[in-house]
């Protein structure tokens, strides 16, 4: 029978498994508060990788996920995030952001510096030890871009949450949301300066002096279009700034960022964009989270790597915590609202992922360092609303402090 089956089947049985185990378990477990659906997706997506079920049934495994089929899937994968990034880069409120600069600029760079900082120690003691820097990094791009990982704050991903806890359009959730947005554009220019390649840099400026021209005509030219022209003209731009992004040796999720960036977010209705926000991480993102599960390796040991996992999940919410305490203090927040602050900021899941995935298609980090951060970025998040739902419930008055 399997004999019999073309590519198409397999990759029709391939997607059955890819969205009915998900979301069995989430609903029949009713994880929803623990696990949202996207973490139980990503968790699902490392049991169905080779480091599980490949090594349980190596039979089926290499039966449904073939190299044709991971194939097809990849395409469908990067289409997804690449869409999903551009609309995180949408909707990045700068505005909001210069409008209340100094509060905003010390609690983003508190919060994010404090955790890099712990997370480079963690990865300088990494180097001590073969099998976790990746075979193209310098030690200085490894540490790097281990920081910035614990670093990392999942813009999507807190909307998402803060939605759940009924505080997205609440003052301290319109704050929270200024503070992962610089974070988000700090997190993209590093990845950036990590990515930089010498024999290229030539190739690399010109993508960024061209793009700076286009953006100047495209946003002249999303100006005159109606809203319905907007999203198709979008999504060719997105196309070409990936495209040339990838061709200078920055990554294409560089350029999606960038696409999304540059435009503005009062050209698109708000719900629209909610909804395509939604229908993207319904329809196709859980084929990226598959396909990151495929790339976990436990080649050095469950042990070895859930260890590194749990020091690194340390750095992250530890540092974290720190730095918008340490933010807390100076601006004079009232009690408990530090704690609430950081433990949303800590969420890691779709951005982490997203940039791991780039540091392991540079050769920064090797499978056994992205499995040990992918399982750091789904216990953080799982982390969040069990540890900011009973905060908020104490302090209910945060949710209405002004802005």
């Amino acid at each position: 029978m399997h004999a019999a089956m073309g590519t198409t089947e397999i990759f029709l049985i391939a997607m059955a498994i890819i969205f009915s185990i998900p979301y069995l378990i989430w609903r029949l477990g009713d994880t929803d508060y623990y696990a949202p659906l996207v973490v139980v997706q990503i968790i699902t997506g490392i049991l169905l990788g080779p480091g599980i079920l490949g090594s349980v049934y190596p039979e089926y495994y290499g039966f449904v996920f073939n190299p044709e089929v991971i194939q097809s899937l990849n395409g469908i994968a990067w289409w997804a995030v690449m869409i999903f990034v551009m609309v995180a880069g949408i909707e990045l409120d700068l505005k909001a952001a210069w409008a209340h600069r100094r509060e905003s600029m010390i609690t983003a760079s508190l919060a994010l510096g404090t955790p890099l900082v712990f997370g480079c120690i963690a990865a300088l003691g990494m180097l001590g030890y073969a099998g976790w820097i990746g075979p193209k990094a310098e030690s200085w791009q490894f540490v790097l871009a281990v920081g910035m990982a614990c670093a990392v704050t999942a813009l999507p991903i807190l909307i998402l949450l803060m939605e759940k806890l009924e505080i997205l359009r609440q003052p301290i959730g319109q704050r929270i949301l200024r503070y992962a947005s610089l974070d988000d554009i700090a997190i993209w220019g590093v990845l950036a300066l990590i990515l930089l390649d010498w024999d290229r840099v030539g190739r690399q400026l010109g993508f960024l002096a061209v793009f700076a021209l286009a953006t100047v005509l495209f946003r002249k030219l999303m100006a005159k279009l109606q809203e319905t022209d907007r999203w198709y003209v979008s999504l060719v731009w997105l196309a070409a700034c990936s495209f040339a992004a990838d061709w200078a040796g920055l990554h294409y999720m560089v350029g999606a960022f960038l696409a999304g960036a540059v435009m503005d977010a009062h050209w698109f209705d708000q719900k629209k964009m909610d909804l395509m926000r939604h229908h993207v991480l319904l329809a196709f993102m859980p084929v990226f989270f598959l396909s990151t599960g495929l790339r976990t390796n436990w080649a050095m040991g469950g042990p070895a790597v859930f260890l590194v996992a749990a020091v690194l999940l340390l750095a992250s919410v530890s540092g974290k915590l720190a730095g918008t305490h340490i933010a807390g203090k100076i601006l004079k927040w009232g009690g408990g609202e530090a704690s609430i602050i950081g433990w949303l900021l800590q969420t890691k899941a779709l951005i982490m992922i997203i940039f791991v995935n780039i540091l392991l298609d540079k050769g920064i980090i090797t499978s056994e360092t992205f499995t040990a951060l992918l399982l750091m970025a789904v216990g953080s998040t799982m982390l969040t609303v069990p540890m900011v739902y009973p905060r908020l419930r104490r302090v209910a008055a945060l949710v209405f402090k002004a802005s």
